[in-house]
């Protein structure tokens, strides 16, 4: 009798749990709550977490987003290294699967000269690539060698920030860590008539360091950079900044030499306050409003006390957009998103367009879903689509 007792005992664990599993697997998903399009979603049972969303508009007005998965399991930075590519023909109304990819991560999505292009890495820290795709994203080059689109051997990484043509060159941010997550800033550019899936059409920068006795001892690290052309036509790297102590606004200003070979840094004058500056956000400047644009997720006045308890990093429940007319001055034009849970809400990894008076861009997002919601606020389970109408008037 004893004996049969311990083996229910032993059993009841594992009844509790395929009940509590069985019941998981009966619910119906729900997107009604979410904001926004839906392009993507997995739930959080699945283990599976998508993230790194890109978008373009090509010349013709379809719109391509691109994305990516990850997992918790088989360690620090999972075993998946997918990323899917979708279409709209009807402006973000509808999106449809255009490819898969394996072995491509953290990367940008843009048009260049008849094509789209998917510049990131191999794998998590892994080699810096890059495809091509002639047919809309259906298919796409394969990086196998120096003259097919693997462009630097190494531990690389990026995330999907901004690809800018100046100069007569094109450019994009990159960031390489040979150990651990402590990261160098640099900038990749290549002649904009080059062959660009060729590694000798490409230049990199200086890699620099950061360094932690700056911010009074607080510096942290930097990464996520955006190749932005500043007022007086040169090129800069503006990245992300981490910085302890409770300070959430402090971006960083590496300057480019116009061949892009150089890079410099001055703690003194290269720290620059910016909403949201601990989380990616993506720059792109309006030609039309003559200012600079960002979404980001800025820390509502009301959430600052979340900084007792968790890292400003770590805050990405409000998606707000913000502008500056020369890169030094940021205010808040607006709060575009905000849910008041910290915990397993999120808006992040934004990426953006213009689409004439309009603002589009694709998030990162966490939220409910039916099926128990997001694994955290970080491990999310949907991409969203968003649409800001008339972005350039202010509201009062």
């Amino acid at each position: 009798m004893r004996a049969f007792k311990h083996s229910i005992l032993m059993i009841l664990p594992l009844l509790v749990l395929w009940s509590s599993t069985l019941g998981a697997q009966n619910k119906e998903a729900d997107f009604s709550m979410v904001p926004g399009t839906v392009i993507r979603h997995e739930a959080a049972s699945s283990g599976v977490f998508v993230g790194a969303p890109g978008l373009v508009i090509a010349p013709g007005g379809t719109y391509y987003a691109s994305l990516n998965f990850t997992s918790i399991q088989g360690g620090d930075r999972g075993t998946v290294h997918r990323t899917a590519v979708y279409s709209s023909s009807d402006r973000g109304v509808s999106w449809v699967l255009e490819s898969e990819i394996d072995h491509q991560r953290w990367s940008t999505i843009f048009y260049h000269r008849d094509a789209l292009y998917l510049m990131g890495v191999y794998r998590a820290f892994g080699d810096a690539i890059i495809r091509k795709s002639t047919d809309g994203g259906k298919t796409w080059t394969e990086p196998k060698d120096g003259g097919s689109g693997l462009l630097a051997k190494g531990r690389y990484h990026c995330a999907p920030v901004p690809v800018v043509i100046h100069q007569g060159r094109i450019w994009r941010a990159m960031e390489d860590a040979l150990q651990g997550r402590e990261f160098r800033a640099f900038m990749m550019s290549a002649p904009v008539d080059a062959d660009l899936l060729k590694a000798d059409s490409w230049t990199m920068s200086e890699k620099l360091d950061f360094d932690r006795d700056w911010c009074e001892g607080d510096m942290e690290g930097w990464l996520e950079g955006n190749a932005v052309i500043t007022p007086d036509r040169g090129m800069v790297d503006f990245l992300r900044c981490g910085v302890s102590g409770g300070r959430h606004s402090i971006a960083a200003r590496i300057h480019i030499d116009e061949e892009g070979r150089t890079a410099s840094f001055d703690p003194e004058k290269d720290f620059i306050r910016f909403p949201g500056a601990a989380k990616k956000f993506t720059i792109r400047f309006d030609t039309v409003s003559r200012k600079y644009w960002s979404l980001v997720n800025w820390i509502q006045p009301g959430d600052i006390k979340y900084l007792e308890s968790a890292k400003a990093g770590r805050i990405r429940n409000s998606l707000a957009l913000v502008s500056s007319p020369d890169l030094e001055h940021w205010i808040v034009e607006r709060t575009v998103l905000y849910h008041p849970d910290i915990l397993d809400h999120a808006f992040q990894y934004v990426d953006w367009q213009f689409d004439g008076p309009d603002l589009v861009a694709v998030s990162r997002t966490a939220y409910e879903d039916g099926l128990g919601g997001a694994d955290n606020y970080h491990n999310a389970n949907f991409i969203t689509f968003h649409r800001i109408a008339a972005f350039r008037n202010s509201i009062d």
